[in-house]
């Protein structure tokens, strides 16, 4: 039913956009009574006061201590870059009924990217199957975004059963990490579903991701009460791999227990690994909605510009002791501290 109504909402509306811009006005609404409401701008620098500015941004501790008059200066946040990488493979497809696991990652990148623009970041897009299939650089620029949606419309509606493709998320992670702008983050939509055996592999893939100083968002794409619950009525069931055709005859009372024992093993030992490595991994069951991956990115990204603002802190802080505690306008003029008012908090607890 969801997949009708996304697709007859789609046909209404003409375009992803649209959809996309929908979805973020929502959860932008559910933000305001959250604590992340306002912090796309952040704080650039101090400036002396001219006559005649409004003295709404005056920093008046600041005027305590250095008798002068000083404004704070704000500007919105443009340095972060986003490569979207979305597993494409047969297997993202299922189920048929309902909204497919690739849906939902089309959805929600459709979303992010919005998001993205909202915040005037970069952003890239990525496709891989048994080859990356398509890699575009991280860009900001309107046509950009258009052209993204475009790229995701089409691979939305150009999915045909016949055409079996398995998942190489290894070779196609290696190439992601030496294509993208290093220090980017990097977020993956996939369901995992690769031979056990190669997860040793795979790692080395998203250890390449962080040698490249990218940071990583591993969603797990998956139908929980399908894939991970193995909720099947207990009759017999022809099961077909989607992206080998191979078929296998079960019932599934018969299987359940050690098949939910080994899958729960298998996606717990990933999210272990991805924890000991750094890397930020994300149950994202396609029953529920997209804002858990719109609040991880926010998360994310506040964390990162959070780690920016506190080595800008320390150094200055460092500089402002060295000069003997002369006033920071004498030191560096216009010196960009970062985050969340960095500077002002030197001053305030100095």
């Amino acid at each position: 039913m969801t997949k009708t109504i996304d697709r007859l909402r789609l046909a209404q509306f003409g375009n992803l956009e649209l959809l996309a811009k929908q979805v973020v006005e929502g959860f932008i609404t559910g933000l305001h009574k959250s604590p992340f409401h306002g912090f796309s701008v952040e704080f650039a620098e101090h400036r002396l006061y001219n006559p005649g500015e409004s003295t709404r941004n005056i920093d008046w501790r600041l005027y305590g201590r250095s008798e002068k008059l000083f404004t704070k200066k704000y500007e919105e946040e443009t340095n972060l870059r986003c490569q979207i990488v979305i597993d494409d493979s047969s297997s993202m497809f299922f189920p048929q009924e309902g909204i497919s696991k690739f849906e939902y990652s089309v959805y929600a990148a459709a979303s992010l990217i919005e998001l993205l623009k909202r915040q005037r970041d970069a952003v890239g897009l990525s496709f891989f199957n048994e080859t990356l299939e398509l890699h575009t650089a991280a860009k900001s620029s309107l046509l950009h975004h258009r052209y993204l949606y475009s790229e995701l419309e089409k691979r939305l509606l150009a999915y045909q059963e016949k055409t079996k493709k398995q998942t190489a998320a290894i070779s196609a992670l290696h190439a992601v990490a030496e294509l993208t702008h290093k220090r980017s983050l990097v977020v993956i939509f996939s369901d995992l579903l690769d031979d056990p055996n190669h997860t040793d592999a795979l790692f080395d893939a998203l250890q390449h991701l962080k040698h490249n100083k990218h940071e990583v968002i591993l969603f797990h794409v998956h139908h929980e009460g399908l894939e991970k619950s193995f909720q099947l009525e207990d009759r017999p069931y022809q099961l077909i791999d989607m992206e080998t055709g191979e078929r296998m005859l079960l019932r599934p009372g018969e299987v359940r227990e050690k098949y939910q024992a080994a899958i729960d093993h298998y996606f717990e030992q990933l999210s272990v690994r991805c924890l000991n490595n750094g890397i930020d991994f994300m149950p994202a069951p396609i029953e529920e909605g997209y804002n858990q991956v719109l609040l991880k990115y926010l998360l994310k990204r506040q964390q990162l510009y959070w780690f920016v603002a506190s080595a800008s802190s320390a150094a200055l802080f460092m500089i402002l002791k060295n000069s003997g505690g002369k006033k920071a306008s004498s030191i560096m003029p216009g010196y960009p501290v970062g985050m969340f008012g960095a500077l002002s908090c030197l001053f305030n607890n100095w």
